[in-house]
């Protein structure tokens, strides 16, 4: 897999989460190895529904514009 922000290599790696819980809680998640990006299941979610909001938020304006009669000059 290659990284969105460098296309460098994705390895799985393995993260301790130690601030959201009381116990520690191991997670597995793709770092890259050039420039450290860091994608687990969690921040894929919020990435991909942040860009469908914004899908849908540009199709609504287009939508609005083409509807709108054009103004004569």
């Amino acid at each position: 897999m290659k990284c969105t922000k460098c296309s460098g290599l994705m390895v799985v790696d393995h993260l301790l989460d130690m601030k959201e819980s009381y116990l520690p809680m191991w997670m597995q998640a793709l770092r890259c190895l050039a420039c450290g990006n860091i994608v687990d299941p969690a921040i894929h979610y919020h990435r991909e529904t942040r860009r469908a909001q914004r899908a849908k938020r540009l199709t609504s304006r287009l939508a609005k514009r083409s509807a709108t009669p054009a103004q004569a000059a």
